[in-house]
């Protein structure tokens, strides 16, 4: 890739990282999320754990749909979310990578938006599994949403509403029969150059999504 090509990706990513839900021909819409149904809350935390070992299985359209709905998907009317986020920044954006690329979840208009054809997936943590599972979500936190700052709590905060996502895909794993493992271990620097960040957007966690090997 050319040097000018590079700086034409970086700006492409840069607009497509601040797209508050726009209408766009690039999205690539899901199938509405399942809202109902699963295993009752105490089976499912009673089954919640870390796995890292992942069947080489693709998710389907509707099992992403629904996991990233519990993730971080609006479930009221005035726009709020499955998970908190301090005075409701909603600062986190999940990034999904996958074998066909990289994407960047869109919950106003449930679906993906195209960031990246590569595939990504081994720069998303250390462990060997991490370039072959079908699924490694990325936690990015837009500090540029980030208000009413407080010195350190900033960080704490930020971090915390990573931590209530990252646990309701938790819980989704264990309720549907999927296997995950959340993951602090990343090259934050590579990854952000490979998916062309500013400053301003933080690489918190990653984690690792798929179906376990029986």
């Amino acid at each position: 890739m050319t040097r000018r090509s590079l700086f034409v990706t970086s700006l492409v990513l840069s607009a497509l990282f601040e797209i508050q839900a726009q209408p766009s021909t690039s999205l690539i819409k899901l199938p509405p999320p399942h809202t109902t149904g699963g295993k009752p809350l105490m089976q499912t935390l009673n089954e919640r754990r870390s796995t890292r070992a992942f069947a080489d299985i693709k998710l389907t359209d509707q099992v992403l749909s629904n996991l990233l709905w519990a993730a971080f998907g609006i479930n009221r009317p005035d726009g709020r979310r499955t998970a908190p986020s301090a005075r409701n920044w909603q600062e986190i954006d999940i990034c999904c990578l996958t074998a066909d690329g990289v994407f960047l979840y869109d919950p106003k208009l449930n679906g993906l938006r195209p960031i990246l054809h590569d595939d990504l997936r081994g720069k998303a943590g250390v462990q060997d599994f991490v370039a072959t599972a079908p699924l490694n979500l990325v936690y990015i936190a837009n500090m540029d949403r980030v208000t009413a700052r407080s010195g350190d709590e900033t960080d704490l905060f930020v971090g915390a509403d990573c931590g209530f996502i990252a646990q309701n895909v938790y819980l989704f794993c264990a309720s549907e029969g999927l296997a995950t493992v959340v993951r602090g271990m990343v090259d934050r620097d590579a990854l952000g150059k490979a998916l062309g960040l500013r400053p301003n957007q933080r690489i918190l966690l990653s984690q690792t999504v798929g179906y376990p090997l029986e």
